[in-house]
């Protein structure tokens, strides 16, 4: 793909985060309780930034249906897009490799490219073959037996008290208020796993440079805060528990804003670190991660 044509698809992505974030929202946190992650014709979940594209598309549209197919895969497998639907946006990431000048010697090139999908309900034929996965959402009232479990299993400790939630790198661990300060138990679940997301990027795990320079600038924290939001909501949404924004993160919205005007793969960077960032969690947890996309970065 020609160099100017990929800076443009880069700018592309990153205006529709912008936009969204100055209209108020936030893309990588879906407003409805029952987020679950956009599926392949395969059945296997999108990953990185496509999420974050798809589920903007899902709420534009007002889908409910997790499935997403290119033009030709519906055609394939008998369905059609109906006539006048306008497909969403996702992208692919990948590098290829061409000999250099001097015997030997190769040069990496990455490349991004543009697909065009459509939803389950934007394509005749389909219904009966791809039915709604069944959602296993945790009771938004009580504590969960099987998601406290699954937390406890990654090792990183976790005490409650006070009236803040964070993690400290130091003694690797975390803190929350007694659940019973959450307003739901969704929330209670939604806050670990912001903070999990943060644990992450330890030097025993990922070692992530934002964590690690976390007090250094303001742009530092921003770019962490914004891995944890993104990494948190794709960790919910494949636990089966809701998605939620935390109210003391709206002053770090100009913050994002910066970031992303001043760097357009900052967003792809983010969301490859987020995805990243709940993998290790799910795979501390002991569930089986498959990587799928090439994730741009």
């Amino acid at each position: 793909m020609p160099k100017d044509n990929r800076i443009d698809l880069y700018e592309q992505v990153t205006s529709q985060i912008i936009a969204a974030l100055e209209a108020g929202t936030r893309p990588w946190s879906p407003s409805w309780a029952t987020a679950t992650l956009p599926l392949r014709s395969n059945r296997i979940p999108y990953r990185g930034i496509n999420i974050m594209l798809l589920w903007a598309s899902t709420q534009l549209g007002g889908y409910s249906s997790p499935y997403w197919f290119t033009f030709k895969q519906a055609k394939e497998l008998g369905g059609c897009v109906r006539k006048g639907e306008k497909g969403s946006m996702v992208v692919y990431s990948n590098t290829i490799v061409r000999d250099g000048e001097t015997d030997g010697d190769e040069k990496v090139i990455p490349f991004l490219k543009r697909y065009v999908v459509f939803n389950l309900e934007q394509i005749d034929g389909l219904e009966d073959r791809y039915p709604a996965p069944a959602l296993n959402v945790a009771n938004s009232d009580e504590r969960s037996i099987e998601l406290d479990a699954a937390f406890e299993r990654t090792g990183i400790a976790l005490a409650h008290g006070g009236h803040s939630a964070f993690y400290r790198p130091s003694t690797d661990s975390i803190t929350l208020p007694a659940f019973g300060s959450f307003r739901s138990a969704d929330a209670y679940y939604a806050t670990l796993a912001h903070e999990m997301i943060h644990a992450t990027g330890h030097k025993t795990r990922l070692g992530r440079d934002t964590l690690a320079n976390y007090s250094t600038s303001d742009c530092e924290r921003a770019k962490e805060e914004l891995i944890a939001e993104i990494g948190a909501a794709y960790l919910c949404a494949a636990l089966g528990t809701a998605a939620q924004e935390r109210d003391d993160h709206a002053s770090y919205i100009a913050s994002w804003l910066k970031v992303l005007r001043n760097d357009k793969r900052a967003i792809f960077k983010a969301a490859t670190a987020a995805q990243a960032a709940s993998d290790c969690v799910l795979a501390l947890m002991g569930n089986h991660v498959v990587a799928t996309d090439t994730e741009a970065a």
